[in-house]
């Protein structure tokens, strides 16, 4: 895999202008305090029962079951950093690791899970847009990535530019190819799309499709799994800047900051630096001039 280069040209894509977050510490405070004073006298917020042996007080998170590095179903064991800091989360909201409920959270199905209450938050490499916040509300950002291609060891492809004539995937309800043809294509880009990124690689190995695009984060995670060793890599071209947030039902702006003080606190106490290392580090260098994130307190408005 080569090296990822942090130059980039910036896509026109729908993310929040960078501008300095602005921080509110006492009003998080005060919604820590609510969110915690909440569980104290058995009100279940965040959650309720999904099913099965579920306790009163549990927490339903969304992630990917498919992303290895960042989301990761393997039996009854989920792995990667969102997991994990799903856990970190839920730890600092008053939740036990036992009373935190997994759910798969495709990319197409994430709004309509939220807005229907069938999970509390969503933590699945989930980028904020102003269209996906005219949905649903958003945390963080907890980490920023970069779009980029995945390719196979032999490939010519160097970089979006170098995508007319070839056949594309991704998944269903992501915007990263789209941005590709919208920006970078003169019209021969074929798009593949599939409803996981799971299946975008292995496509990719078979020679089906020419390129796998998402954050460079996701991809590198495919290409450090020991069957794909070898056969594919990460271009190392990124050309956006991917904000990632923990989604949200609307209406509920002291939920909101709570969860970004719990962002803050993990980041502040390294826990973030070290969950980052434990699941990706041998895998991605990320861009340290974007990372680690402040959180932006205006998003939960």
């Amino acid at each position: 895999m080569h090296p990822l280069n942090h130059s980039r040209r910036r896509s026109p894509r729908d993310v929040p202008a960078r501008r300095r977050p602005r921080s509110r510490p006492a009003r998080r405070a005060r919604a820590v305090l609510a969110v915690l004073l909440g569980l104290t006298l058995g009100v279940t917020g965040l959650a309720a029962c999904s099913g099965g042996d579920t306790s009163a007080h549990s927490i339903r998170i969304g992630i990917k079951f498919d992303q290895p590095g960042m989301g990761l179903k393997d039996g009854s064991e989920y792995t990667g950093f969102d997991v994990d800091m799903g856990r970190a989360i839920a730890a600092k909201l008053g939740y036990q690791e036992d009373e935190i409920v997994w759910v798969e959270a495709v990319s197409a199905q994430r709004e309509t899970m939220l807005r229907n209450g069938q999970v509390d938050m969503v933590i699945g490499t989930y980028s904020i847009t102003d269209a996906r916040r005219e949905k649903i509300t958003f945390a963080g950002p907890y980490f920023i990535a970069g779009q980029d291609l995945l390719v196979r060891s032999d490939s010519d492809i160097s970089g979006p530019d170098d995508m007319d004539g070839h056949i594309l995937c991704s998944v269903e309800g992501s915007t990263s190819a789209q941005t590709i043809r919208d920006n970078y294509s003169t019209g021969t880009l074929q798009l593949f799309p599939v409803r996981s990124y799971s299946q975008c690689v292995e496509f990719l190995a078979a020679g089906t499709v020419d390129a796998v695009t998402t954050d460079n984060i996701i991809l590198a995670g495919f290409a450090a799994q020991d069957n794909y060793t070898g056969k594919v890599q990460v271009v190392g071209n990124a050309f956006s800047e991917e904000h990632y947030g923990v989604g949200l039902p609307q209406g509920n702006p002291d939920r909101c900051l709570a969860v970004n003080q719990a962002i803050t606190d993990i980041i502040a106490e390294g826990t973030w630096s070290r969950l980052l290392q434990d699941n990706v580090g041998t895998a991605f260098d990320p861009d340290a001039t974007l990372n680690p994130p402040t959180v932006d307190d205006s998003l939960c408005e």
